[in-house]
């Protein structure tokens, strides 16, 4: 299979000319010229995610390091393991995403990935400011490596892990277009039975720090969404040769594996031990997303129904709403009021 050609470093005979410029393959000079995009969407994406900058100390966790410690045993449970989940997988994109792109040979959406590898490195320093506020040094250490030690989430994250070592392994135009829907699968359905787990947590007066921080994240996650959307469709107007109808069957499975996966997950951790959630709320929402995320990429749905949010979930939207975030940082004021408005996830 025809290798995927890695972008020179300095390159004084890449093209100058917008009209030239391709997602991959490209002949790219690594100039950055806010001037001249060839991808217009990159603008609005680097604004929002520069307005999107926050420390993770803004939040208040006083009365998480309470709360922690009169959780039900459920609740700490899910907690712990959802919490080693989030810090794993966030570490390996801010590893990954260098990779991604010494192959994008579209210089502006480099500089987004740039913006989305901080953004990942912020996220690692949010979980652990999390783990140091309210453990023990060992509770700290046991939590972290939960992912490595718990065969089922081991095994959910080698899904994704596999996926971008087989890129590492096959410099392929196919390879790198799974990679790419591994990243797509990890911002818009992987994190969500965690992210809502939180939430539930908000919205029953307990870990009201986590859930904001959690919102923090969630913010960024949906620009990464719709960083990985938009490559993905402009790949589809530039290699149509990776979207053949037997490739798109590719996709599709992925993103069913992806769904089956977070299930899987769901009803391990919170399965219907934890109050103000149950397994066909979990199993409801995240089959919706991953018709979702299918349909936003064009792609026929992967279940009948599911077309619209579940009315038992409506809340989770409610709750990832960054605008209502409040902080000791700008003096209670909202982030929207410091900084922008929140992406609202309907990629």
């Amino acid at each position: 299979m025809e290798q995927l050609q890695k972008k020179a470093l300095f390159n004084e005979n890449g093209d100058i000319e917008v009209t030239k410029r391709r997602m991959i393959n490209g002949n790219t000079t690594n100039l950055n010229d806010f001037n001249n995009m060839k991808y217009s969407w990159v603008s609005q994406w680097y604004r929002q995610a520069m307005n999107n900058f926050w420390i993770p100390e803004e939040i208040n966790l006083s009365q998480d390091v309470k709360d922690y410690r009169s959780l039900k045993p459920a609740e700490k449970t899910a907690y712990d393991k959802i919490l080693s989940f989030l810090v794993f997988l966030d570490s390996l994109q801010t590893a990954n995403l260098p990779n991604v792109g010494e192959y994008i040979t579209a210089n502006e959406v480099n500089l987004c990935l740039s913006i989305q590898q901080f953004q990942e490195a912020v996220h690692s320093q949010s979980y652990s400011y999390m783990l140091d506020s309210i453990c023990s040094p060992q509770e700290r250490d046991d939590i972290l490596y939960q992912w490595k030690y718990d065969e089922i989430l081991l095994n959910r994250n080698k899904f994704i892990g596999d996926l971008y070592n087989a890129f590492q392994e096959h410099k392929d135009p196919f390879h790198f277009m799974q990679m790419i829907m591994a990243n797509y699968i990890l911002e818009g359905i992987y994190f969500y039975s965690g992210f809502m787990f939180f939430y539930n947590l908000g919205r029953m007066g307990k870990m009201p720090g986590s859930a904001n921080e959690i919102r923090y994240i969630n913010r960024d996650e949906n620009t990464h969404l719709w960083l990985f959307r938009s490559i993905i469709l402009e790949l589809q107007k530039e290699e149509p040769e990776l979207f053949t109808p037997e490739r798109v069957e590719v996709y599709r499975a992925m993103l069913k594996k992806g769904v089956e996966e977070e299930i899987k997950w769901g009803k391990y951790v919170i399965g219907n031990d934890i109050e103000g959630l149950t397994m066909e709320m979990v199993e409801d929402y995240i089959r919706y997303l991953g018709n979702f995320r299918a349909h936003s990429l064009g792609f026929e749905r992967l279940y009948k129904g599911y077309d619209s949010e579940p009315e038992s979930m409506s809340w989770v939207s409610m709750y990832s709403n960054a605008n209502l975030i409040k902080t000791d940082f700008f003096e209670a004021k909202s982030t929207a009021y410091a900084k922008s408005s929140a992406i609202v996830d309907d990629l």
